[in-house]
């Protein structure tokens, strides 16, 4: 009998491999896994440490390598069609952990804040304010890279399966705070400009909306690419349907790189859930919007769009098959 040895590569020897074939680190690896404070330290009973980052080339690949594999092996095998919750599973795995990150790091900053207004000069409270700040930068550091490696990882699941991942809750934001040495009060208030930054991407807002049955990918997307063009800084921002136009946005936004804002429903409204969000997409006062025929919320959405005058290309549900432009409308 033929014995088979197979030799088992460490993550760096296989970092090594593969970048003399793909080429250099991501500029976002390199950002967020630089050290941004000298001592790092995520508790009050942690010891401080010296230690560095991990290599950002090394991080790249083992994350893309977990989703990749994962499709790889279970590829024309009985559990293939589980491959992609699988895959779910494991980018849901950062987001959590990066959430984690995110409140504690919010609780180091309260704590920040309570000293700052208990301060009197003091050596003692004096050390204790600098090692809350020091806590609170190594969470938002240990934070920022572990939701590098989740956006990374989310992209290889949408390349794998042709959808963008999404959190079934929260939101999918990351940072970076700039490694300069600031006073704890500019601290706190720079921390909070970026979180909220983060939340609110700024740019020029173009809404989309449209019905959960929807074929022609090519003609909603070659329309966000004309608007992306004139509009480079442009935000999407969409009625967060996880089926149908509304995944085919996303999933464009994912793969330009365009920054996405979803507006779920607000369940407690009942029955105006819809035209409520209706109204806060109208509230961002877009510059253009796109609506794809669906049901009456999409009708209300075109109502509204014509009424403020905002420009807006409208298709029809029976336009999508034949032509590639179908049935388009604009509005001035």
């Amino acid at each position: 009998m033929t014995r088979i040895f197979r030799t088992v590569r460490s993550i760096p020897e296989i970092a090594d491999l593969l970048a003399l074939e793909t080429g250099q680190v991501s500029d976002r690896f390199t950002r967020a896994f630089t050290e941004t404070i000298d001592g790092f330290r995520m508790g009050h009973a942690e010891e401080e440490s010296d230690a560095g980052m991990p290599d950002p080339w090394q991080v790249q690949q083992a994350t893309e390598l977990m989703i990749c594999t994962l499709f790889d092996v279970l590829r024309d095998t009985r559990l293939e069609s589980m491959a992609g919750r699988i895959a779910w599973g494991i980018v849901h795995s950062f987001h959590k952990v990066a959430g984690q990150l995110d409140g504690e790091a919010d609780k180091a900053a309260l704590k920040v804040r309570d000293l700052i207004r208990d301060a009197d000069g003091s050596e003692v409270l004096m050390a204790q304010l600098e090692e809350a700040q020091t806590i609170c930068q190594s969470l938002d550091e240990a934070r920022d890279a572990v939701a590098c490696m989740r956006d990374h990882a989310a992209g290889s699941y949408h390349n794998e399966t042709g959808r963008p991942w999404s959190s079934s809750r929260g939101s999918l934001v990351s940072s970076k705070r700039t490694a300069s040495v600031v006073a704890a009060q500019d601290f706190l208030a720079a921390r909070r400009e970026k979180k909220a930054a983060s939340h609110s991407p700024k740019g020029p807002i173009v809404i989309f909306s449209g019905g959960q049955a929807w074929e022609d990918h090519d003609q909603i997307t070659t329309t966000l690419d004309a608007i992306r063009q004139r509009i480079p800084t442009m935000v999407l921002a969409t009625s967060a349907q996880d089926k149908g136009c509304d995944a085919i946005a996303a999933s464009w936004a994912a793969r330009s790189g365009t920054p996405l804002i979803a507006f779920t429903l607000n369940r407690k409204l009942g029955q105006r859930a819809g035209f409520a969000r209706n109204e806060q997409l109208l509230a961002l006062q877009p510059v253009e919007a796109v609506v794809c025929e669906g049901s009456g919320l999409q009708s209300h959405l075109a109502r509204l769009v014509r009424a403020k005058g905002v420009p807006a290309h409208f298709f029809r549900l029976a336009g999508q098959r034949g032509g590639a432009a179908g049935q388009r409308h604009s509005a001035a």
